[in-house]
């Protein structure tokens, strides 16, 4: 099968756009640690501990990702390249390797969302505890008026 020019071209704007989507992902990582670091005498400090582990790990994982995306980049531009110059065998094997580097990059792309997923988990256990110690009080009083005889609401 012969290959042009214009078959590892059409990922250009695939891949542009999938890195700057990685790049929104990391700014928004480095917003909420730096929302956590501001944070002093944070109430449920466990909750906060698991919060930045997922956070480092996550970081971890986005760095990955863009550099499995940018070496996509680069082989694919190295593959069209290689086929301007009539190098067919070459670009096809560029090509190939992108597309690998490609998936690659899109896997540590799920894995990321799941997890993202844990960590809105936690941020939901942190409200669920704020719920809860709010609802606690009321309880209180109500065991307290129980003690006392009144009858319950």
């Amino acid at each position: 099968m012969e290959m042009t020019i214009t078959t590892p071209s059409l990922l250009f704007p695939a891949i542009s756009l999938l890195l700057l989507a990685y790049t929104n992902r990391f700014v928004v990582l480095t917003n909420v640690i730096r929302q956590l670091s501001n944070l002093e005498g944070a109430p449920g400090q466990e909750i906060v501990r698991r919060q930045i582990e997922s956070l480092r790990l996550r970081i971890q994982v986005i760095r990955r990702m863009q550099a499995f995306g940018v070496l996509s980049f680069v082989l694919c531009t190295l593959s069209m390249f290689s086929l301007l110059l009539q190098w067919y065998l070459a670009g096809q094997l560029l090509f190939a390797n992108s597309l690998i580097l490609l998936v690659i990059s899109l896997l540590f792309s799920f894995y990321e969302v799941n997890i993202s997923t844990e960590a809105i988990n936690i941020e939901l256990e942190k409200f669920d505890r704020k719920v809860t110690s709010r609802d606690a009080p009321d309880q209180k009083n109500t065991a307290v008026k129980n003690s006392e005889g009144n009858p319950m609401p």
